[in-house]
């Protein structure tokens, strides 16, 4: 902590770091929450409204076998098998027959988020107990920041992306999963079993989203049926800002996001953070109605039609 004689430059410096630390709190999460949306909404044509329930899920998935004993790194990835299974279950029951049905699928995946959620609170409750944040805080000047927050999980959602960059890139399976996503009849005219790449894509957006939730339930506080939407405003307005481009996408889409939610929040307050990052997300759609992946590949198109 700094003393009473700490200059002005000193409190700027701190101010300076606080931001930062803002900043990566909100930049970890946004990228969590979006990506397994941005698998299925920008390889599967699947928009799916009920994606702040499935994270959800993974938070429950957390808490409950936490409060009931098991070790919080165990009941995380409880939390993330949960909610895999559950993806499966919808995706071979619901989603399979929504597949480049825009429309259709909001109003099914709705209609989902709202069954969830009212069952979440018949079972177990109006709330949950919080799980205590753990690794304590990062002190610089008069202020602090969680280092779970603000350290680990910007680290975590790094090094998703760099893990799904591979997969889809550098894999068999990547190649199959895009193929298939792209042109599906060929695809299946060159022998790739299609159905199957649809389910595991699905489960992989599913996971991501149960580990969005299973790492998110150590810093919620009170845990309750209601909190899928905040979950899903985020990762929607990062998903749609963003654009097509999973990885691309996301990045650019939470730092910009992620730059003006940090510095409302750390100037005023939270929910005028909010609201900056919203309005900020407004304007880009407004300027950019392709997201900021589809300006950049427009504008690429063009620099090649020049030459």
């Amino acid at each position: 902590m700094i003393d009473a004689v700490a200059t002005p430059l000193q409190l700027s410096v701190a101010s300076l770091g606080a931001l930062f630390f803002q900043f990566l709190n909100s930049f970890g999460f946004i990228v969590l929450a979006t990506v397994g949306l941005a698998i299925i909404f920008g390889m599967m044509g699947v928009i799916n409204l009920a994606h702040g329930e499935f994270i959800l899920i993974g938070v429950y998935g957390t808490a409950l076998p936490y409060h009931a004993g098991i070790p919080l790194p165990i009941a995380m990835i409880i939390g993330v098998l949960v909610t895999t299974v559950f993806g499966i279950i919808i995706e071979r029951t619901i989603v399979r027959h929504f597949y480049d049905r825009l429309l259709d699928s909001m109003v099914a995946t709705w209609g989902l988020s709202l069954i969830v959620a009212q069952l979440l609170l018949i079972v177990f409750g109006s709330s949950l107990d919080s799980i205590s944040t753990p690794l304590g805080n990062v002190d610089y000047g008069p202020f602090s920041s969680s280092v779970y927050r603000s350290i680990l999980l910007p680290m975590i959602a790094i090094f998703v992306l760099a893990g799904l960059y591979v997969l889809f890139t550098r894999t068999e399976f990547g190649v199959k999963a895009r193929a298939t996503i792209k042109d599906p009849e060929t695809a299946r005219a060159m022998g790739i079993d299609t159905d199957r790449m649809y389910v595991v894509t699905f489960a992989i957006g599913s996971a991501l989203a149960g580990l969005t939730g299973a790492l998110s339930a150590p810093s919620l506080g009170s845990i309750t049926p209601n909190r899928g939407g905040t979950f899903l405003v985020e990762a929607f307005v990062a998903v749609v800002v963003g654009g097509p481009s999973v990885i691309i996408g996301t990045l650019s889409a939470a730092g910009v996001l992620s730059l003006f939610n940090a510095t409302g929040s750390f100037f005023v307050d939270t929910f005028f953070g909010q609201m900056l990052m919203l309005s900020v997300a407004i304007v880009a759609l407004r300027l950019l109605p392709e997201g900021i992946t589809g300006y950049v590949e427009s504008w690429r198109q063009r620099r090649r039609a020049e030459e």
